[in-house]
């Protein structure tokens, strides 16, 4: 299972919080974030890159298009959000595969966080 392979929830708890400090330092993600409780969003974050690699956390979250929904973020957003985990990903040490294999998941999600597949709610 990728979550164990990776490490478990220490290696997943580590990611997020390097994850989003490169996330909300970058210019043109921050704005998303002004309005955000980072402790949630680490939390909701958590949650969710754990079930998305196979590991035995629940995502309790919102569908991710209702939480998305009308936010303007486009494919280029979600591109500079990728590239921040993928450097996050590769300076943790986890095996290249792995690292494709996390962003391929992720990556699966594009259309419900920018907006593009269909109805919200």
């Amino acid at each position: 299972m990728l979550f164990e392979r990776i490490g478990g929830e220490q290696v997943i708890a580590k990611l997020i919080h390097q994850f989003y400090d490169h996330v909300i330092a970058d210019p043109e993600l921050k704005p998303f974030f002004k309005d955000t409780s980072m402790d949630k969003l680490r939390r909701m974050q958590r949650e969710f890159f754990s079930a998305a690699i196979d590991g035995p956390i629940t995502y309790t979250g919102k569908p991710l298009n209702y939480i998305y929904h009308g936010r303007g973020i486009i494919k280029h957003h979600f591109a500079l959000y990728v590239g921040h985990l993928l450097d996050t990903l590769q300076g943790l040490e986890i095996d290249e595969q792995d690292v494709q294999d996390i962003i391929s998941r992720i990556n699966t999600f594009a259309d419900e966080i920018t907006g593009i597949s269909g109805s919200v709610g």
